[in-house]
């Protein structure tokens, strides 16, 4: 089978998008306080260039899902296909779905009162209404029965934790490059957003490990397992969980021994190697994050070994 790489780079930037919709003003809610949140990252346009994006994106990610089910290109689409699929599938009416929530999410950034607490609340919300949709759009949509209720359930969880890991990696990289040198002031917050991100983290990781065990399980089944290495799906899927083991021994690293190292730097007013070794850290499982939604965006393109 060939790989149609403009979907898989379209559903790429979807998935990444849409998962920072979702994670970013989350973390700024559990991890930053009072003034915080309207003073140190520019929120409200990240937000709303989030949402104006991926309201394109998912436009895109839809009209070409149809023209690959078609067998047209974009420019041969029938407009009765499109309203067809819209109005009488379960993935058009994820995409209805997405397009109202990222327009809400636009029209909070114009309409909320300059409180930042209100905003991000609702931005969240629309961002996982959003990105919770995601899940129609891969293998877990092809299920049926109570299989699929609980794939998809399992899906959305597994978006919405990994989403929510991808927005504080995103805040805590954000505000450490944001300046060459970080000021004292943020790498102090830096510190303490860590710190509290660390029980919040460990909740992030059981649900996605264990919603990645059951949706494995739906999808491979363990006769299936031992055929994962010959086939280029399973090559993928074994790819993805080095790199997820790749990013749990980061944050362990980060949680203890980089967070100590830093708070004990701060209170000896020498931050600046510390800091810069965390940097470098975060930046490193940032890219390891993207890899792997790479990985998942192909993925959702491919037929699983329990399908053959």
């Amino acid at each position: 089978m060939e790989t149609d790489w403009p979907i898989v780079a379209t559903r790429l930037a979807l998935y990444a998008d849409l998962g920072l919709l979702f994670g970013v003003p989350l973390f700024a809610l559990y991890a930053l306080r009072g003034e915080e949140r309207g003073q140190l990252l520019p929120f409200r346009l990240i937000v709303g260039t989030l949402a104006a994006v991926g309201a394109i994106l998912s436009l895109l990610g839809f009209a070409s899902m149809a023209a690959s089910m078609t067998g047209t290109g974009l420019a041969g689409l029938d407009r009765g296909i499109m309203m067809m699929l819209i109005s009488e599938t379960a993935v058009g009416w994820a995409f209805v779905a997405r397009e109202a929530a990222l327009i809400l999410a636009l029209a909070f950034c114009l309409r909320i009162p300059r409180k930042p607490v209100p905003f991000l609340v609702l931005a969240s919300a629309t961002g996982a209404v959003a990105g919770g949709t995601l899940a129609w759009c891969g293998n877990a949509a092809a299920s049926e029965g109570t299989a699929a209720i609980v794939h998809l359930a399992g899906d959305i969880v597994h978006l919405l934790a990994a989403s929510a890991w991808l927005g504080a990696l995103a805040v805590l990289t954000g505000l450490m490059m944001m300046r060459r040198e970080p000021t004292a002031e943020r790498v102090r917050i830096t510190h303490r957003a860590l710190a509290g991100f660390a029980t919040v983290g460990s909740i992030l990781v059981a649900l996605i490990i264990v919603t990645g065990v059951l949706n494995g399980l739906v999808l491979v089944g363990f006769d299936a397992f031992w055929l994962l290495g010959t086939t280029l799906y399973g090559q993928l899927l074994i790819t993805k969980i080095a790199l997820f083991a790749a990013m749990l021994w980061l944050a362990a690293s980060h949680r203890f021994r980089l967070t100590p190292a830093l708070g004990a730097a701060l209170e000896q007013d020498d931050a600046a190697s510390a800091a810069s070794t965390l940097r470098r850290s975060l930046v490193v499982e940032t890219v390891l994050a993207f890899a792997i939604l790479a990985l998942v965006a192909w993925l959702g393109t491919l037929a699983p070994p329990i399908s053959g």
